[in-house]
């Protein structure tokens, strides 16, 4: 199809809409490698030291840049982005430690599940009964997982998948909790990310100070070769840095709808650098249940975008 047929989106002609399309299309990209990338530098003993290292890299940047806007930050705002920040520091913990335990392409598609589990809370929170279409949609996605975890043979999931559902579950929390606390709905976005990783920093922090929670992030930065230190600055600037700002720009330039669907991408390019670069192989049961998942969550996105009935 030539590009004079293909209609604008949302009033942007077609040229214009791939422009913006192609900086959010390369986030979905980097954050697909992060699992991989994350998997690359880091071991249970370190999960806590990298987690410091990567985000206190960035937070300055943030803090420099916003500086005026979080000045402007009310207290009910700071200390309603403070418990969003203690969330996203749950989050982290739970996907690096996962990763670190699964295969790359297992977790990029389990943490996709939010996608599924994010409508249904939101239903149970208001009392508001999903479509059938999307409780099949829920269903097919949860199969799809089930038969992932089981690529090798009906075993047991492993820890590390275990883990990444929670952390699907626990970015489901942020999410209902970003709707309902009521101070931050009109906060400035790039002040209420700041706030939170710096919250989720601090969290981190105080966690390698305890004894027993593994190497500090300066032994682990001084054991760190060329290989490590790439992988960090890829997870720091771009999965971090450049996602955000990205985001930030695009939104402004077309619908959350449009971005939404892009960055929804992500599992998918989580599953291909796993497999192409990082050497995992998914067997024949895993592979069916990559398709359903996929399948699944995509199919449960457009039946949440056509709402919900009572």
């Amino acid at each position: 199809m030539s590009a004079a047929a293909v209609p604008a989106v949302g009033g942007i002609s077609p040229r214009r809409a791939w422009v913006t399309d192609l900086p959010v299309l390369a986030v979905a990209v980097v954050w697909g490698a992060s699992y991989l990338a994350a998997k690359g530098i880091t071991t249970t003993h370190t999960v806590v030291a990298v987690l410091v290292l990567r985000f206190a890299i960035v937070l300055p940047v943030l803090v420099a840049v916003g500086w005026r806007r979080l000045r402007a930050l009310t207290g009910a705002q700071w200390r309603g982005a403070g418990v969003l920040g203690l969330v996203l520091s749950g989050i982290f913990l739970l996907e690096t430690y996962g990763v670190v335990h699964t295969s790359a392409t297992n977790a990029g598609l389990i943490i996709s599940l939010t996608m599924i589990f994010t409508p249904l809370a939101e239903a149970a929170v208001t009392r508001v009964r999903p479509s059938a279409g999307f409780v099949a949609a829920a269903g097919l996605s949860v199969a799809g997982v089930v038969l992932l975890t089981q690529g090798g043979g009906f075993t047991s999931p492993s820890a590390g998948d275990l883990l990444m559902l929670l952390a699907a579950l626990a970015r489901t929390v942020h999410v209902l909790a970003m709707a309902r606390i009521k101070a931050v709905r009109d906060a400035d976005s790039l002040s209420l990310t700041t706030v939170q990783l710096g919250g989720a920093v601090a969290v981190f922090a105080a966690l390698a100070a305890v004894p027993g929670t593994g190497a500090s992030p300066w032994s682990t930065a001084a054991g760190f070769g060329a290989r490590e230190w790439a992988g960090l600055v890829f997870l720091s600037v771009f999965c971090t840095l450049f996602a955000f700002f990205v985001q930030m720009w695009s939104v402004r330039r077309t619908s959350p709808s449009r971005v939404s669907l892009l960055l929804g991408t992500e599992p998918l390019w989580a599953a291909a650098v796993g497999i192409s670069l990082g050497g995992e192989e998914l067997g024949l049961l895993g592979a069916a249940g990559a398709v359903l998942v996929l399948a699944g969550t995509a199919w449960g996105r457009r039946a949440a975008a056509g709402g919900v009935r009572p």
